[in-house]
């Protein structure tokens, strides 16, 4: 069992809105999408874009540096890049495709926190 850290408190974030939180040296993305909250790792896995410059649309979030997308839910990949054809093959042959770390945000009254 890891560590259980505030994030913040629920009327820090509007709908649709996020935030960058450093704990320990560790960024961590929380955005809220209607009335439920995300965190997950605020660096893209794929070249350590900071998500949280990124774009939100609905649970989906886009990284400035390279577009690479994520379902804030789980984590998965929804595009690697948006590279054309033979430049997205050769991008993964670098750096295969992988889900951001995702962490379980508690609500316990106006409090936020996780466990990392």
């Amino acid at each position: 069992m890891g560590n259980t850290v505030e994030l913040g408190k629920t009327g820090d974030l509007a709908d649709g809105a996020m935030k960058r939180v450093v704990i320990g040296g560790q960024e961590i993305l929380l955005a809220r999408v209607k009335d439920k909250y995300y965190a997950i790792d605020n660096r893209c896995p794929h070249m350590g874009g900071d998500l949280s410059r990124g774009k939100l649309n609905g649970t989906v979030i886009t990284c400035p540096r390279n577009f690479s997308q994520f379902d804030i839910i789980d984590g998965s990949v929804i595009r690697w890049t948006n590279y054309p054809g033979f430049m997205l093959s050769f991008a993964k042959m670098f750096k295969s495709p992988r889900p951001v770390q995702v962490y379980k945000v508690i609500q316990q009254g106006n409090r936020l926190t996780i466990e990392i």
